[in-house]
């Protein structure tokens, strides 16, 4: 006689990392949601509804930075302040801030915490995982502080003392989170000619974009000098951001140069200094010092192409990284040259990494097309203002072509939802929605296909 008390029902499998990232983000969505719907958050006078909420909460948690009212006006102090906090929690991960916090608490972090942190900041492998939350953290604020310090006397000098001090620590927190946030009803514009504000947060979003493990690797070869060799993933992300960069730049200034609407009506250094921001901003920071409505078609594609790319793996920034762009071209040109395997400074790419790259890539090319097709439903506006929208919220960059704020409200959902899907990555989305791979007992025979 079986004792029925003593059969246990089948434990059910733990959520996988890339499930529990996915939750957590839409948790806090909600709660800043909710956060920003509270009339303490509205500037006097403004109307702002459940939806424009929600759009704000996740632009800024997915470090976007579209927006539908005006930051400057539509929000309270109190309301900033939670859009900054959101940017910071979005920036960092949500993982990683909440395995910070339980090592704040003194509580012990277990294996899946530490998985699910590296996860969140594509380690490698889960040793050391604590302490690399922890260096993160101190990266972040350390960057912030010092981006804050140095805009504070610009700031300072057009809002005063108090003031500046907070418009200069959003903005830095703005900008080494990729989230293009500003306090200024026109982005940017009115700092055009300012080296120091122009410069100070390029840096900080272009370091922001390199990724953490960069960060990490850098300072070690600092430190040890020749000893201390450079990983593949570091010399991917550092010499494909050179390469990016240099080309939205030269691609600004040659297609802008003589447009009186952009770069046209500024002396030249000018003009050099404002090509290299709105060359470099794609990479997904969102501030504009130019008005992207007034910008020429090929600029255009080129800032689309750059958005789609977007930063680096395990950074603040969006997009299918540069890795995965790097990863892709390099084997499209070995195999041009007639290699069977991908080799790049002297180490072999694993063909399971290039599979990964390109899944990652068509994968995106589908959520972004997708969603363009749904919005030239729901709007009835031009393609290239779609386009262009569609880019910028995948890639978590936050350029537009002053289309949001004129979106229906299925067209500010579907963007909210690209936005969400952007910042998570397609590949984490699509692992969550599925069980965990399980090997197959069962081994097909090959056969080759045609390809081209």
């Amino acid at each position: 006689m079986v004792d029925r008390g003593s059969i246990r029902p089948p434990r059910r499998a733990a959520p996988s990392p890339a499930k529990i990232i996915a939750l957590y983000f839409v948790s806090a969505i909600a709660v800043g949601t909710l956060l920003l719907w509270l009339p303490i958050s509205h500037a006097p006078g403004a109307e702002i509804g459940l939806l424009e909420a929600l759009f704000t909460a996740t632009s800024a948690l997915c470090v976007t930075g579209l927006v539908v009212v005006d930051t400057a006006t539509a929000w309270s102090i109190f309301g900033k302040v939670v859009i900054m906090l959101l940017i910071q929690v979005g920036g960092l991960g949500i993982v990683t801030l909440g395995t910070l916090v339980a090592l704040l608490l003194g509580r012990r972090v277990g294996f899946r915490e530490r998985l699910r942190a590296a996860a969140q900041v594509n380690a490698l492998q889960t040793g050391g995982i604590v302490k690399l939350v922890r260096t993160i953290f101190l990266i972040s604020l350390g960057f912030e502080a010092v981006g804050a310090l140095l805009l504070y006397p610009t700031f300072a000098a057009l809002h005063g003392p108090g003031m500046g001090a907070f418009y200069a620590f959003f903005h830095a927190v703005s900008a080494f989170n990729n989230a293009g946030f500003a306090l200024y009803s026109e982005n940017l514009t009115g700092f055009v000619r300012d080296p120091t504000v122009n410069l100070v947060l390029a840096a900080l979003f272009i370091t922001g974009g390199l990724g953490f493990l960069v960060h990490l690797n850098l300072w070690a070869r600092l430190r040890h000098g020749s000893h201390f060799q450079l990983t593949l993933q570091s010399r991917f992300v550092l010499l494909t951001s050179l390469g990016l960069g240099l080309l939205g730049w030269v691609a600004v200034c040659l297609f802008e140069w003589t447009n009186p609407q952009t770069l046209g009506a500024l002396p030249w250094p000018s003009r050099l200094l404002a090509g290299f921001f709105q060359g470099v901003t794609p990479r997904t920071a969102g501030f504009n010092t130019l008005d992207y409505a007034q910008v020429r078609e090929p600029t255009l594609l080129v800032t689309m192409a750059l958005m789609f790319i977007g930063g680096s793996p395990g950074s603040t920034a969006g997009g299918i990284k540069t890795v995965t762009f790097a990863v892709l071209a390099a084997s499209a040109w070995s195999m041009v040259r007639g290699r069977g395997e991908l080799t790049a400074f002297g180490r072999r790419v694993t063909t399971e990494t290039v599979v990964k790259a390109g899944s990652v890539a068509l994968l995106s090319l589908g959520i972004v097309f997708g969603a363009m097709l749904l919005l030239s439903i729901s709007e009835t506006v031009p393609l290239v203002p779609l386009m262009f929208e569609a880019f910028s919220a995948f890639g978590t960059v936050g350029l537009s072509l002053n289309l949001t704020p004129e979106l229906s409200a299925p067209g500010q959902l579907i963007v909210t939802l690209l936005m969400y899907l952007g910042r998570i990555g397609p590949l984490t989305f699509a692992v969550a929605l599925v069980q965990e791979p399980r090997d197959s007992p069962i081994t097909y025979p090959d056969e080759g296909v045609m390809i081209g």
